[in-house]
């Protein structure tokens, strides 16, 4: 009934919208209302994005909400063209926002547009259009309208990267009836964890088509498909003896490091270096990492205001066998602190103690580190929840918080080394979730195709 009510609304008002298309096109063009109902070209013009031609060509389509499921379907798009090159990959976005990204980094072979209304008509005429091979959502984006329309059209569906929180599944639990026959259409479904498995099968989803595959977002061994360069959790010693001779460390200097820090941030952190520094004396290093560089001259007054001395990291880098004198560096270039998290002992992730949506914790846990973040994580949620959950890492609600929880991590200490060792297993948890759910793609294909 529920369902019945949705998809009768929703045809209701389409006439409406093509009526106001010419208004839209002439005053509004941002809005792109032409796609949201589902005009998008014939299937010629989206294969004419990739190198094959119509009549033997694959066609992807994949839908990524926004920006964070635009990241997730970055190493899947790269594997999955590596073993299709003739394919075309058709990409839908909820938001502007995110198919602004997914332009920015996608190859030509992926063509990418708003994804259309959940509205019948809409949603009709976009697969007649599209016609794809297969039709695969990231995370959980069940659309009523698209998902059934989808499963009528005899296309294989698959939905990745699934993940369900506790508060969507209670929510989720409410409209099990109607949901069950959506999930039902479903050939394939990878999950982040084993709690997503288990949230499906509660909703009526049949066990033995669900794969736990990890966070492709966080695959780390996939980020040099990317051309990024990556450290592996088996070379972090390695590269913390890099970094150690680089900054002229002895053997039981401790360090602790703040990345991506945001405004305002740097004085809440300046006790926190301050009780630290009194617990480990000389002994002790911080390097901080804005996570802004034209924010530099902004932190250098701040710690010449607090009479602490400090030096540029570039300045190690530039010249070799060079003495450090102080037990701040500033860093101050690019592409760098991914590596030096291998350096650390204690690691702060920033943008969380202040209100900016916080970054990558992933980043740390990468080097088999466990890391420490504020209470503002909105924009790393999926992350918190794996990290969280993994015990690899402890949210702060404070800066006074922050300093306590630290000292309370001795590093000799039992807690700190099962954090150390969670950081690893959840790193290793990532390893290869692209490659999966790339997999399970191609066995998709496969099985339409015999």
């Amino acid at each position: 009934m529920l369902y019945t009510l949705y998809r009768i609304t929703g045809a209701v008002f389409y006439p409406l919208l093509v009526m106001l298309l010419p208004f839209f096109e002439r005053f509004l063009p941002k809005w792109n209302l032409n796609q949201r109902v589902g005009r998008y070209g014939r299937y010629q013009d989206v294969y004419q994005a990739g190198t094959a031609s119509k009549k033997n060509s694959t066609l992807l389509w994949i839908h990524a909400a926004s920006v964070g499921e635009v990241q997730a379907a970055r190493p899947l798009i790269t594997l999955l063209l590596a073993r299709l090159p003739a394919a075309a990959i058709f990409l839908t976005t909820t938001t502007r926002q995110g198919r602004a990204v997914a332009q920015s980094f996608l190859p030509s072979q992926v063509r990418c547009e708003l994804a259309p209304l959940d509205i019948l008509q809409a949603v009709q005429r976009a697969l007649h259009e599209v016609q794809p091979t297969v039709y695969i959502c990231l995370e959980t984006e069940l659309w009523p309208v698209m998902l059934t329309e989808v499963r009528r059209a005899g296309i294989p569906l698959l939905l990745l990267n699934g993940r369900i929180s506790a508060g969507s599944f209670q929510q989720y639990q409410r409209i099990k009836k109607t949901l069950q026959p959506l999930l039902a259409g479903f050939s394939a479904v990878g999950v982040i964890a084993e709690q997503d498995k288990e949230r499906f099968c509660r909703l009526g989803l049949a066990s033995h088509r669900i794969q736990v595959c990890g966070n492709m977002k966080y695959d780390l061994m996939q980020q040099n498909l990317d051309k990024a360069s990556k450290v592996s959790v088996q070379s972090v010693h390695k590269v913390r003896d890099k970094y150690s001779r680089l900054l002229d460390m002895q053997p039981d200097d401790v360090v602790f490091i703040c990345g991506s820090t945001r405004t305002g941030e740097e004085q809440l952190l300046l006790p926190v270096f301050s009780r630290l520094q009194e617990k480990y004396s000389g002994r002790f290093l911080w390097i901080l990492a804005p996570r802004h560089l034209q924010r530099l001259s902004e932190v250098q007054t701040l710690l010449a205001q607090a009479g602490l001395g400090y030096e540029l990291f570039s300045h190690f880098s530039a010249v070799d066998g060079i003495k450090r004198q102080e037990n701040i560096i500033l860093l101050n270039s690019m592409g760098q602190l991914a590596h030096l998290y291998a350096l650390g002992d204690y690691i702060f992730c920033g943008g969380s103690l202040v209100d900016k949506g916080g970054h990558n914790i992933m980043e740390p846990i990468a080097q088999g580190k466990p890391v420490f973040f504020g209470p503002f994580m909105q924009d790393f949620q999926d992350a918190v929840d794996l990290v969280l959950s993994a015990r690899a890492g402890v949210q702060v609600g404070s800066s006074d918080e922050l300093a306590d929880c630290l000292l309370s991590y001795s590093l000799a200490s039992s807690i700190y080394t099962q954090a150390c060792q969670a950081a690893e297993r959840l790193a290793q948890t990532q390893q290869g979730s692209a490659q999966r759910q790339a997999e399970m793609v191609l066995q998709q294909l496969r099985v339409h195709s015999a």
